[in-house]
């Protein structure tokens, strides 16, 4: 597996290379989001690990340049910026994940094994989970057809949900990449959203398609390959 690694701060890159090189990654590096773009796009990765604050473009820059050169390689975000809005931007942009600096490496371990193995339907900037389509660009869902009137934080739900189909994701994954919230806030704020998104998503229609799990949480399931 090849991992472009676009950092400018020498110590996080140099961390990096070595730990991902360690478990078997190959590792390129570049320290300015001009440079990185321009390899990004002429090499296929499996996987680019990208900063937002970069010199010369920005991450925000970066990916959407990517999406529109139709490179569609799975991004992770590895920033300081730990703001909700800062993680919906760079999903709304196109990013695969969003990991919160500072982090534990066994945590950047699963988040890369976890994109590495996902295999969403997706077509440019838009995901299709049966009859269920969620467009990035235009931030649109519709199911069969029928526009669905999402909040923002429907939005980002689901998103994650069809980001992720097929893996049960518990209510403290959900929490921290919908709301930041890195904790058992010991409220039900997950349950409440979901049944939300489902009375949306899953009421008008004879098939249901967000599932719960008992004891672990929630997962949006496709026969589908």
């Amino acid at each position: 597996m090849k991992i472009l690694i676009v950092e400018d701060e020498i110590k996080t890159s140099s961390f990096l290379k070595k730990g991902l090189e360690e478990n078997g990654f190959e590792i390129d590096v570049e320290a300015n989001g001009m440079n990185g773009l321009q390899r990004a796009t002429s090499v296929d990765y499996d996987l680019i690990i990208l900063d937002v604050m970069l010199p010369r473009m920005d991450g925000w820059s970066f990916i959407s340049k990517l999406r529109a050169e139709k490179k569609s390689t799975p991004t992770l975000f590895l920033t300081a910026r730990d703001g909700l809005n800062d993680r919906i931007k760079g999903l709304d942009l196109g990013a695969d994940g969003y990991l919160v600096k500072p982090f534990a490496f066994s945590e950047l371990l699963a988040n890369i094994r976890m994109i590495l193995r996902r295999s969403p339907e997706r077509i440019a900037n838009k995901f299709v989970i049966e009859d269920l389509e969620l467009d990035l660009d235009t931030h649109i869902a519709k199911r069969g057809g029928k526009r669905l009137e999402l909040t923002p934080k429907e939005f980002l739900l689901l998103l994650l949900l069809m980001r992720r189909k097929n893996e049960i994701l518990s209510r403290s994954i959900i929490s921290d990449q919908v709301w930041n919230i890195h904790f058992d806030t010991g409220t039900n704020m997950v349950d409440v959203h979901i049944r939300r998104l489902r009375t949306k998503v899953d009421d008008p229609f004879p098939k249901k398609l967000i599932k719960t799990v008992r004891g672990m949480g929630y997962t949006i399931e496709s026969q589908a390959s």
